[in-house]
């Protein structure tokens, strides 16, 4: 861990507990302020109203409120916040989708299983989409805005994606980081098949859901309904329709990923 990367966990760890609101980014959280981001994002309006005592007709006042005088945040809002507290710097794009896709914010960009052990931004691809982000403060652990900001780590929300901010660390500091998985780890390479089970079908799961290929929840159960999502994944990629996930699944699903 350099300065840099210890200020943006500092910053990260004094906003847990506080408020999520779409389309904010550290902005404090007060009805009037509520009322005018309802305003930018119709589709949220119910959601930022019901969360608020006061807008949602409960309370008269803020007094006794828990978000009373706190910042709020969306999750990619969350980020750039805590990036820019960090070390000053600004991070492009104005939803998770375009953060990714700007290069300039970025040193290094990859799949989860390839992510080395620092501090760095994590992503959830679904759907061709990255839905929703978090940051890595090292040794698995996330923090990110859900709802509200919490803790999490890399097993959580199916994430499938890292990306370390330009200018956190060096070229070489990346190159010296330890691999945050041990090998093997973060991906599966067993042959897997109906009525299989344990964690590498969890992957499995988690990686056909972030592509769009529908599992289910990522119980860790290989039943029909995953089985299905690999045989609808197999046909899209012209591979052997077989409903196993094999080697070569394995090679297309990382690819596809990436």
């Amino acid at each position: 861990m350099n300065e840099k990367a210890l200020k943006v966990i500092e910053a990260a760890k004094s906003q847990l507990g506080n408020p999520y609101v779409f389309g904010m980014w550290g902005r404090e959280c007060t009805p009037s302020v509520r009322r005018r981001y309802a305003g930018y994002n119709p589709s949220h309006k119910r959601a930022i109203y019901k969360a608020c005592p006061v807008l949602s007709g409960k309370q008269p006042n803020c007094d006794g409120c828990k978000w009373q005088g706190k910042l709020a945040f969306d999750c990619r809002g969350f980020i750039y916040w805590c990036i820019f507290q960090g070390y000053g710097m600004k991070l492009k794009g104005g939803g998770c989708t375009s953060q990714w896709g700007y290069k300039v914010n970025w040193a290094q960009q990859g799949i989860i299983a390839d992510m080395p052990d620092v501090v760095c931004c994590v992503f959830q691809r679904r759907n061709g989409r990255m839905q929703h982000t978090g940051l890595h403060i090292g040794g698995g652990k996330v923090i990110h805005c859900s709802a509200g900001v919490q803790w999490g780590d890399t097993s959580d929300k199916a994430w499938t994606h890292y990306a370390i901010p330009a200018g956190l660390y060096t070229a070489e500091e990346i190159a010296a980081a330890s691999p945050a998985f041990a090998a093997g780890e973060g991906q599966a390479v067993f042959l897997l098949r109906l009525g299989s089970r344990g964690s590498d079908v969890i992957k499995l799961q988690t990686a056909l859901n972030a592509l769009g290929y529908d599992c289910g929840a990522a119980d860790g159960i290989f039943g029909v309904k995953t089985e299905a999502a690999v045989r609808r994944f197999q046909r899209a990629q012209q591979l052997a329709v077989d409903g196993v996930a094999g080697r070569m699944t394995w090679a297309a699903i990382e690819r596809a990923l990436a």
